[in-house]
């Protein structure tokens, strides 16, 4: 919950600078848990914040770790890598095939721009220090995210095994952020995926993902993107799939139905493996020799954002 780049901290969620001391801590945890507690009217997500809030900073030792590992503390963090780009992977269990760099987009976007903003024509010895993550911009802080939301959907699809195949950051249009963030070529089908971490809890109205940190239309822009790829390498899409962090959904697993003529489900990262191995309820499965066609149109046909 609080390792996002757009999260609020554990100090924002109990409403106290980082630099109260304990016992004004505790009580605004105290205030916080009677104003949200669902008994007196208040919200059960944000109830839930405040108790996570507490334990990370509700005792000494926590609470020093805490503040090190997310820039609060005087001391620096070396352990901290949460926020830099994977290392390579060392292990040689098969996976699946890839094509394209996971969030390679968005990370070349927030070193640009947070080096703009924080250096200012000067060196910038770690982009991505948490204080200077914290500090900086939201929009700067948005690119982080995303690039982090696909690196994690990455990670889950390799795990899967050399029976799926995906290509990363796929270009979907003329202009270079009209893209769908992974294609998903699995027996149950084949899947556009829109990888998403907003920083907290959202809803979805009429088939669009809403709430205060939603900007734009980020559902109708991943069918967009579905159909573009569909009509340019003559392939049938089984639906689109937007992956959210677990804590920002109340349920695991949301099918949408059909939006926009295209099937679509809001999944919960934790969930992801689950529906890619058993398909979007209704979606159109591959097989047999459909799956070695699909994979020879993707690979001839799609470019990379």
């Amino acid at each position: 919950m609080f390792d996002s780049p757009l999260s609020a901290s554990a100090y924002e969620v109990l409403g106290v600078d980082p630099a109260v001391d304990d016992d004004a801590l505790r009580k605004a945890y105290r205030l916080k848990l009677r104003q949200t507690h669902p008994d007196t009217g208040g919200d059960a997500a944000l109830f839930i914040q405040v108790q996570r809030a507490w334990e990370l900073v509700g005792t000494t030792d926590a609470r020093a770790a805490y503040d090190r590992g997310h820039g609060f503390g005087s001391a620096p963090a070396p352990q901290w890598s949460g926020w830099r780009a994977p290392a390579a992977r060392t292990d040689t269990r098969p996976r699946a095939r890839s094509s394209g760099q996971p969030g390679g987009r968005r990370r070349e976007q927030y070193l640009t721009l947070i080096r703009e903003w924080a250096g200012r024509g000067v060196g910038l010895p770690d982009p991505y220090d948490p204080a200077l993550v914290r500090s900086a911009p939201v929009e700067i802080r948005r690119l982080l995210a995303d690039a982090l939301a696909e690196e994690a959907t990455a990670r889950i699809v390799a795990d899967l095994g050399m029976g799926y195949t995906v290509w990363h950051d796929v270009a979907a249009g003329r202009h270079p952020d009209e893209k769908v963030d992974h294609i998903v070529l699995a027996p149950s089908g084949l899947y556009g995926i829109l990888s998403e971490d907003l920083g907290g809890p959202v809803q979805v109205r009429r088939g669009e993902l809403v709430g205060d940190a939603v900007a734009g239309t980020p559902i109708a822009d991943l069918i967009a993107g579905i159909r573009t790829i569909a009509r340019d390498a003559r392939v049938r899409f089984g639906g689109g799939i937007v992956v959210l962090p677990d804590d920002d959904l109340v349920q695991p697993v949301e099918n949408l139905g059909k939006v926009r003529g295209v099937r679509t489900a809001l999944v919960a990262r934790s969930s992801l493996a689950n529906v890619l191995r058993q398909g979007i309820p209704g979606a159109h499965e591959i097989g047999g020799n459909e799956i070695f066609d699909v994979r020879t149109r993707l690979n001839q046909t799609l470019r990379f954002a």
